[in-house]
């Protein structure tokens, strides 16, 4: 037996009827067509908004609004100074050397590097920003610091 496009059909079971509301008593679905008796569910439109409470004030709208986000807002990925331990002596840390290794998401990402732990190795890091302490145990590690804008 030849398989022809004209001869395909679905595996048995793999397929159901839709159900057809609203036609008749002989369906089963006839008369109220699946949705009770009355109500505004019953109605055609009658779907209830999220957060929608019959009325009464909703609960996004009792409680007050507080602060602001402003617009020149500055988000930085914080690194510590024991993080900067993956890299090896003489290395240049900047923003894409730490996302390479997994220490910040994006080298499109603004770095502030924190003072927290001890560094072993000269390193030249560049960062957007540095804590004083950072600062100092990188110089006292024979290191250098640059500040990007």
């Amino acid at each position: 037996m030849i398989m022809e496009l004209n001869t395909l059909k679905p595996a048995l079971g793999s397929t159901k009827n839709r159900k057809r509301i609203g036609r008749g008593p002989g369906s089963g679905h006839g008369k109220t067509a699946t949705k009770g008796h009355k109500g505004q569910k019953a109605r055609s439109g009658g779907s209830i908004k999220a957060g929608f409470e019959g009325g009464q004030m909703p609960l996004q709208r009792r409680l007050p609004k507080r602060g602001f986000t402003p617009l020149q807002r500055v988000e930085y990925s914080l690194v510590n100074l024991n993080q900067l331990d993956v890299f090896e002596a003489g290395a240049t840390v900047d923003a894409a050397a730490l996302a390479s290794r997994g220490l910040i998401k994006s080298a499109a990402d603004c770095v502030k590097i924190l003072g927290n732990g001890d560094i072993s190795k000269a390193l030249k890091v560049t960062a957007t920003r540095f804590s004083q302490s950072a600062k100092d145990k990188i110089a006292a590690a024979g290191g250098s610091v640059e500040e990007t804008a």
